[in-house]
């Protein structure tokens, strides 16, 4: 009897929950935000360019509207600006003990034109075969500290990958030099010669502030760029990004009206918007520096959601559902509702590691994308005819919802996802 009461305790909780999403998310609400951000006067919101600036000042508008805070309050603004340096490395000289190293044992993440070590001007860090590689190196990369990462020769596949990685340091970042040796380093000289670029960028974030964990974090973000204006294709040369992601970025806009029309959350939650995703993820590694990874409880990333799943609809897959629990908790929380969130069915893709997710994600953050994109099937992802004629609101508008819902446990503290954890 006591299960049975309990069943039904849990059912009517649910669906008094899912009235209050119904009452405050609606979906002409969605589409009129969508409308905005996917018109042609936006000029593709492609980064440094008058369409992305547009953009910018009308998710901040929609912040104020629904009364978020900004992330720097002392600011006074719900911009988060900051300038990038691409790096581009001339020439590169290193040896360790004496022996000078091939370049394929090195990687260079430079934040100054000029860099010369001689046993001393950076910190040692060794990662030993077997170690987490990915997370130490994004880890020191990110720490704005001079560092000369001594890994294991084990280790030399991870150092692959980041040479494909796409990265701009912020203005007085450190340098990292990661190398691949089997040993212990008593002498170490270093000489790279590099060239540097700023650039000026904004994401756009707000806060509802946590009641009884406000220093416990859970992010909601989407990228709010795309790529501008180019060829054009039957008179039209404006990619416009409807799917990609002014869907993910009407999502962010939605929940956080949804929320401040609710109690106050017991944990802070972040509303983040991101630029330069398009351009190699920029954003979010900027926003990721602002946040110390163990006060992020969850993150939220919507991408892509404009279009129905394989599944069809009422359904969303979440990346690298396998490295953690989040997935699970979320599902948990739709008991009794007819949508299902599916683990990715691309991992061919590596979907987890191309998304704004993922700069938190290497650094143990629970962080997922949500996405209904069908990479091996979407006709317009990155043309000019990805505009809202071509995407389901309604179908958008449930996704939004099924967020909202499986998201109550993060939010309110009783539930907290487990940490990813990459060999």
């Amino acid at each position: 009897m006591r299960h049975i009461l309990l069943i039904i305790a849990v059912s009517l909780s649910l669906s008094s929950f899912a009235q209050k999403v119904n009452k405050h998310i609606k979906e002409k609400n969605v589409r009129a935000v969508l409308s905005t951000l996917a018109a042609d006067d936006m000029q593709g919101r492609k980064p440094m360019t008058p369409g992305i600036d547009k953009a910018a000042a009308f998710i901040a508008g929609e912040f104020a509207k629904a009364g978020l805070e900004p992330l720097d309050k002392a600011s006074g603004s719900f911009l988060q600006k900051f300038t990038m340096y691409k790096s581009e490395v001339k020439d590169q000289a290193v040896s360790i003990n004496g022996t000078t190293l091939e370049a394929g044992s090195c990687l260079v993440f430079p934040g100054s034109e000029e860099l010369k070590w001689d046993n001393s001007g950076a910190e040692l860090v060794y990662i030993k075969a077997g170690e987490n590689a990915g997370q130490s190196i994004f880890g020191q990369v990110q720490s704005g500290k001079n560092v000369l990462v001594v890994a294991d020769t084990s280790h030399q596949k991870t150092l692959a990958r980041f040479r494909n990685f796409r990265m701009q340091r912020m203005a007085g970042s450190g340098s990292v030099v990661v190398v691949l040796y089997p040993g212990m380093v008593d002498q170490y000289n270093v000489r790279v010669s590099a060239k540097l670029t700023g650039s000026e960028f904004a994401n756009v974030v707000g806060i509802i502030r946590g009641k009884s964990k406000p220093d416990e974090r859970v992010v909601f973000s989407a990228h709010y760029d795309h790529l501008g204006i180019g060829k054009p294709k039957d008179q039209d040369s404006i990619f416009n990004g409807a799917n990609d992601d002014a869907s993910g970025t009407t999502g962010v806009i939605a929940l956080a009206k949804y929320f401040r029309k609710m109690k106050q959350p017991e944990r802070t939650i972040v509303f983040a918007t991101f630029t330069a995703e398009e351009s190699g993820g920029y954003g979010a590694q900027y926003f990721s520096r602002q946040m110390d990874p163990a006060t992020v409880m969850a993150m939220f990333n919507i991408e892509m959601i404009g279009t129905d799943s394989k599944w069809g609809k009422n359904s969303a897959y979440i990346t690298g559902y396998e490295k953690s629990d989040f997935g699970k908790i979320l599902q948990e929380s739709l008991k009794g509702s007819a949508f299902e969130f599916h683990p990715d069915p691309y991992p061919s893709e590596n979907l987890f590691y191309r998304s704004d997710n993922a700069t938190l994600a290497r650094l143990g953050v629970p962080a997922h994308t949500i996405s209904t994109s069908k990479m091996d099937s979407e006709k317009f992802y990155h043309t000019v005819d990805d505009e809202i004629e071509t995407l389901d609101t309604r179908n958008m508008t449930e996704i939004i919802k099924a967020i909202a819902v499986s998201s109550k446990s993060i939010v309110d503290g009783s539930k907290t996802p487990t940490r990813v954890v990459e060999k």
